[in-house]
């Protein structure tokens, strides 16, 4: 148990877990009513973002890091030490890839050392994000353009088994009710839940009670595993008619806010599922603040010497849930594009010296002329 709140602590130190989880609070109102299924991946969000947010400077930063918490170089050393917090998790695969069309800074590479950089190459992108997601995200899901300068994908990819799997003989058609109140039958799991690992949580849309499944590493078998390193996987179930922003935030409420449930066993009804979920972010950035990134006037000026923009944020994200384990991958793209960032028209006199002029070298006060000299003829080329 110490060891377990130790690593939850390490992660906390070096992830911001409090930002990410206000992004996600706050992204959630903006993925859909309760009538909608979807996935979405709030850390790999962040991720992507904070990345692009290490070249911001100005008021594009600014607004990053009111949403993200980090912007500027701070971000980059955030991100980094973040990532390796979470590729500690069994069976978590993290990565990020950049590849430009347009030089990248020295020391934002520098910055990012755990990124790999490259040249835009579709196919290639393509083949990364397949082999970086164990094939759940087989393609980048947006398509590359001659206008597209820089891409930075986050990829994640959970793929672990059940500590205690349902038994498949177990799984058998149950009414579900949806949200529009249709019933209809689907595969349901059945299996007990360990002592602990079920409580009720209350919130202003009433009570609302979890059941956490601890996961393992495939080959968990065949080493000793760290029950502080697994990933959990919690599921949520509100009061009726309570949508996601309300529900989805109480997996992650405090311990002080858990209610024991007092039963001598608990068991667990849960459907077979497989969520596949494309999400076009840049409208909802924008309602949470974010717009100056996606102008022509963004200020990326710690990335690169060229002016660029965002012009699209794009994630797919895919959760399974059946028997054995669970699998879920996301893959994050930041794409961005040449800006035109705005500067005032420079007000130049031109002074040509192309006819008879004098040459005054003076002493360092500026008062004592050190040689004079009159250029009035054409001068000589052999100087």
């Amino acid at each position: 148990m110490a060891e377990g709140i130790e690593r939850t602590e390490q992660i906390e130190k070096v992830l911001p877990g409090a930002e990410v989880r206000r992004l996600a609070e706050r992204w959630l109102p903006h993925l859909g009513g309760g009538g909608t299924d979807f996935a979405c991946s709030p850390t790999g969000l962040w991720l992507a973002l904070a990345s692009v947010a290490a070249g911001a400077r100005g008021g594009t930063a600014e607004e990053l890091r009111a949403l993200l918490g980090v912007a500027g170089e701070e971000a980059a050393g955030a991100v980094t030490e973040g990532a390796r917090a979470l590729a500690g998790t069994d069976a978590l695969a993290v990565a990020t890839g950049v590849w430009s069309r347009l030089p990248v800074y020295r020391a934002y590479r520098e910055a990012l050392p755990d990124i790999g950089f490259g040249p835009v190459d579709p196919g290639g992108i393509d083949a990364w994000v397949d082999r970086a997601t164990g094939g759940l995200v087989p393609r980048l899901p947006l398509r590359i353009t001659e206008a597209t300068q820089l891409v930075l994908v986050n990829a994640l990819a959970l793929k672990a088994r059940w500590t205690v799997p349902f038994k498949g003989s177990a799984t058998r058609p149950k009414p579900f009710t949806d949200a529009s109140g249709a019933e209809r039958e689907v595969a349901t799991m059945h299996g007990p839940v360990p002592s602990g690992h079920a409580w009720d949580v209350t919130f202003t849309g009433g009570d609302a009670r979890v059941v956490e499944l601890a996961c393992a590493a495939p080959d968990a078998d065949r080493r000793e595993a760290s029950p502080s390193a697994s990933a959990k996987v919690r599921f949520v179930l509100g009061a009726p008619g309570a949508g996601p922003a309300q529900v989805l935030p109480l997996a992650w409420a405090p311990a002080e806010q858990r209610r024991r449930i007092d039963a001598s066993t608990i068991r667990v009804a849960l459907p077979k599922l497989s969520l596949r979920t494309p999400v076009e972010a840049v409208r909802h950035l924008e309602a949470l603040g974010v717009r100056q990134a996606f102008r022509d006037s963004a200020d990326f000026s710690g990335l690169s010497p060229e002016d660029i923009a965002v012009s699209q944020v794009v994630q797919e994200t895919v959760v399974k849930i059946a028997e054995q384990g669970v699998e879920a991958a996301a893959a994050t793209v930041v794409a961005m594009r040449r800006g035109s960032a705005y500067r005032p028209p420079a007000d130049i006199e031109h002074i040509a010296y192309d006819r008879p002029f004098g040459i005054v070298v003076l002493d360092g006060s500026g008062t004592v002329p050190l040689f004079t000299a009159w250029q009035a003829q054409a001068p000589a080329a052999d100087v």
